[in-house]
């Protein structure tokens, strides 16, 4: 069989006088009308990918908000092809970059833009997004970038500074979360977890980082509870911020993504340093919660 070929889009949306207008691009070469996709570059992340095919095509920074369901397709000659798709929010206007592959936009109603589009699992994506409540807030939850062994450390563990390729991590970080334009970034006190800001905060103008014990490991077991009941109240109220991204750590994060979903199983929360969480609501209706 084949190798699938990935791809990553977005449904790019803006407000429209009737509710949300689609970005839609027709292609020459195909003579269809899409939305925005692109391969991926080898190794790349879906997500960087999305973002970079979307201004190319569109001439629109996208926000992310929600990871959307993948649309398979058959490329001439049989060979598999994935999308990784993406409900992003339109930022900003500007020429279309790579004019060879798309010569006009529309940007259309939901309805409209659904009747326009020539390939019926974009189609069905976009009934997917028409049945979703409005997106309220969007936070960015991710683990503190590598920073050695901590039995390696012979200062105080809060102190222990990220390493270099923890600050490679920061830099990819950065490079993902800073089309999304948060409003306000959050650390735990440890130095590893703030650095592992710093780099998006130079990003975004010298955006100051808060410091936020609600998100720092306690300092045994027993406090674990307290400390998740702390985070999840902390993340209630930034949730009125609509954009934020946490820096917080390991023995945190995995049970408070599965109190967040109402489980008692923490186990496929558990995230890789430098690695994260992208989590939409809906008011206080979590809606999704898709790895970085």
């Amino acid at each position: 069989m084949p190798e699938t070929e990935l791809a990553a889009g977005a449904v790019l949306h803006r407000p429209g006088a009737d509710g949300i207008e689609i970005c839609l691009v027709h292609r020459p070469r195909y003579d269809d009308w899409s939305l925005p996709k692109g391969k991926l570059t080898p190794g790349e992340p879906a997500l960087l990918g999305a973002l970079r095919e979307v201004e190319e095509e569109t001439g629109t920074a996208g926000i992310p908000l929600l990871r959307l369901p993948d649309v398979d397709y058959v490329l001439p000659g049989g060979r598999p092809k994935n999308v990784a798709y993406w409900l992003m929010l339109a930022s900003s206007d500007g020429p279309v970059q790579d004019v060879e592959e798309v010569d006009e936009l529309a940007w259309l109603p939901l309805a409209a833009a659904r009747e326009k589009l020539t390939y019926a699992g974009e189609r069905e994506l976009l009934d997917h997004v028409a049945s979703l409540p409005p997106v309220t807030a969007v936070i960015a939850l991710v683990r503190h970038a590598h920073a050695g062994e901590r039995k390696k450390w012979n200062g105080r563990d809060e102190l222990r500074p990220i390493d270099p390729e923890g600050a490679k991590q920061a830099d990819r970080i950065a490079a993902t979360l800073t089309s999304f334009r948060p409003r306000r970034l959050v650390s735990a006190p440890p130095l590893r977890c703030s650095q592992t800001l710093e780099p998006l905060a130079a990003a975004l103008g010298a955006q100051p980082i808060i410091l936020d014990g609600a998100f720092a490991e306690p300092s045994d077991v027993a406090g674990l509870p307290a400390r998740l009941t702390a985070a999840r109240s902390r993340i209630a109220q930034l949730r009125a911020d609509g954009r934020v991204v946490i820096c917080s750590q390991g023995k945190v994060m995995p049970p408070l993504l599965a109190a967040l979903h109402d489980s008692d199983d923490p186990e496929p929360f558990k995230t890789r340093k430098g690695d994260g969480w992208l989590l939409t609501w809906s008011g206080e209706r979590l809606l999704a919660a898709s790895r970085l």
